[in-house]
């Protein structure tokens, strides 16, 4: 028995000294060598050239500058003089560099294990390194390397668009190894929305190296995958000409094909995206963040305006949509409406009214009343239902990040949003496009690209990705193609006879034009007041928002062309003219083939 035991630990002593033997001389090996491999190895990432972004002609819209930064090698805090001396060098080569910030950052980068250069200029233009260069390449402290910086030739034009690049943050890093890599991503639009194709893929140089990490001979490359352009369907220079036609005004512009292509989508005012490429300066941000008419909103998906009367034609629909035969009655329009025995009076625009009103009648001249007495009839939820289904309240889909979706409400909504019941007078209110309704503009080019073909379709910027063809997005919406029609030949009478709303603006084009105008309150109208103050009157910030929608040509329509124009009183008078203009353009440039003209 004794013997056994002893037996038992000699064996158990010379398991554990194999097992460690087995640990330092086999396994252990594969760890050291892994190790010595990495100090002999080197592997550097070589970073892809960022895709062009181009409108539909070829003009470059976001394009890289050629240019250089400067790194100082690491390692010489120990040697502060010497340290100062480089840094003062490049200071005095290029004036313009702050030496306090390049010392503190090469401060928080230096540390004993690192032994890359340590860059502390981001870039220099090429012009201005080259005559600096031969003097510069001289000290072996400094590293001079080729480095491109994101440029915006047309600037405020296609701000909203485009969008820009700037430096990435510490998350955005974590969830992309290309983005850490370079350091730079997109932060807004087409940048932000299409990065991931834009960034392209890093390459590689795996070099070896000596103790001192000097490369003594190249042993791998790949290259890296990139210029993944990106062409538009935009027309930068439609785009420029709504930019500036709006003058003093602020507002939106947005011209789209009805198949989706977005020709043009003016937010004004705008900013320069290049002051945002390096980091843009306190002053600056300031001077954006101050203004009124808020120039960094993109007005075009974030701007949640009410859509006024311009949301008629998809109330008239829903009208008909949710009860069968309610759009074949009229109804009288004295001026105004009550409820039950309440006094408050729901008016009309009209202070005389508008009399007997069909659907035409009521589309052409804007009846209120038509559409109060209707939407009684019919109930907020099955108006909200179907005017969701005509792209109002919901997201378009367009590429571009962080879309709003507006509101179109309903009794569930104020329940949850404010907690209370929904009212009756709620829904009067909301059947001329006030109250809690609120849209984009690109909803309202969407849904009127239905009302002219009966498609819904998902708004694109891009045209081709990568060389690959953007694949157009459609869906039909079954309405009744009756109403339907009725609602376009009203909007015809809206552009094209004497008690249209647009009738003096849009009424001599080279073009048929149908369209619908549309005024949002800002400020309630007192129940007091009996004659209302003209839109001129008042002042400025409490005047209505101007809305115009049309489409052309009326019997082909091909182009949706919608202006909103800020506190700008009357569509017909404020957005009319510049959507007359927009399609005096389009038609200038060839827009409109001959083939749409011969049916007129």
């Amino acid at each position: 028995m004794k013997y056994k035991f002893v037996l038992l630990i000699f064996m158990t002593i010379w398991g554990i000294m194999i097992a460690r033997l087995y640990h330092l001389s086999i396994k252990s090996n594969y760890y050291y060598e892994e190790l010595a491999q990495e100090n002999i190895e080197r592997k550097q990432f070589i970073k892809p050239v960022r895709g062009e972004i181009t409108d539909r002609h070829g003009n470059l819209l976001a394009m890289n500058q050629m240019g250089f930064s400067v790194s100082i090698l690491p390692h010489l805090k120990r040697k502060p003089e010497k340290l100062e001396n480089i840094v003062d060098k490049i200071v005095d080569t290029f004036p313009d560099l702050n030496k306090t910030v390049m010392m503190k950052v090469y401060n928080k980068y230096d540390s004993p294990y690192n032994h890359e250069y340590i860059k502390v200029v981001d870039f220099i233009h090429y012009a201005d390194m080259m005559g600096a260069y031969p003097s510069l390449s001289l000290h072996p402290e400094i590293k001079i390397e080729a480095e491109t910086k994101r440029y915006y030739p047309y600037g405020q034009y296609s701000a909203h668009i485009v969008g820009y690049t700037g430096k990435s943050n510490k998350k955005e890093n974590d969830r992309d190894a290309v983005v850490k890599e370079i350091g730079k991503i997109g932060k807004s639009g087409l940048e932000s929305q299409y990065n991931s194709v834009l960034q392209g893929e890093l390459g590689y140089l795996v070099s070896k190296v000596t103790a001192t990490n000097k490369a003594i001979e190249e042993l791998e490359k790949v290259p890296p995958k990139d210029n993944k352009n990106i062409k538009l369907n935009i027309d930068i220079n439609l785009q420029k000409m709504i930019h500036d036609r709006f003058g003093d005004d602020a507002g939106v512009a947005i011209v789209m094909r009805t198949n989706g292509d977005i020709l043009a989508a003016v937010s004004y005012p705008s900013y320069d995206p290049n002051l945002f490429v390096g980091g843009i300066s306190h002053k600056d941000w300031q001077a954006l963040q101050e203004n009124v008419d808020k120039p960094f909103t993109n007005k075009i998906i974030h701007g949640a305006y009410p859509p006024g009367s311009t949301i008629k034609m998809g109330m008239a629909l829903a009208f008909g949509q949710s009860k069968e035969g309610i759009l074949e009655s009229d109804e009288y329009c004295s001026g105004y409406i009550t409820l039950g025995k309440s006094n408050h009076k729901f008016r009309c625009w009209s202070h005389w009214g508008h009399g007997k009103v069909d659907l035409k009648k009521a589309i052409r001249e804007s009846c209120d009343v038509y559409f109060y007495n209707k939407s009684l009839k019919v109930g907020i939820n099955a108006i909200a239902n179907n005017l969701r289904e005509f792209g109002l309240g919901v997201k378009t889909g367009i590429d571009l990040p962080q879309e709003y979706a507006g509101v179109i409400p309903d009794k569930d909504w104020k329940q949850k949003r404010y907690k209370q019941p929904w009212y009756m007078g709620e829904t009067v209110i909301a059947s001329i496009g006030q109250g809690y309704d609120l849209v984009t503009p690109l909803q309202v080019a969407r849904y009127t690209a239905l009302l002219a073909t009966g498609n819904l379709v998902t708004p694109k910027l891009a045209q081709v990705i990568d060389g690959n063809a953007v694949e157009k997005e459609s869906k039909p919406i079954t309405v009744q193609n009756r109403y339907l029609q009725t609602i376009r030949e009203g909007m015809y009478e809206v552009c094209n006879t004497r008690k249209g709303t647009a009738y003096s603006t849009l009424s001599n084009l080279p073009i048929v034009v149908a369209g619908k105008t549309g005024t949002s309150q800002v400020t309630s109208i007192p129940q007091s007041t009996v004659k209302r103050l003209k839109e001129e009157e008042l002042e400025y910030y409490h005047r209505s928002h101007a809305w115009i929608t049309t489409y052309a040509p009326y019997k082909d329509p091909q182009y949706v062309v919608i202006v909103l124009v800020e506190h700008g009183g009357h569509g017909g008078s404020s957005a009319g003219p510049i959507a007359a203009d927009i399609y005096k353009w389009l038609y200038n440039k060839g827009y409109f083939n001959k083939s749409m003209m011969d049916e007129f």
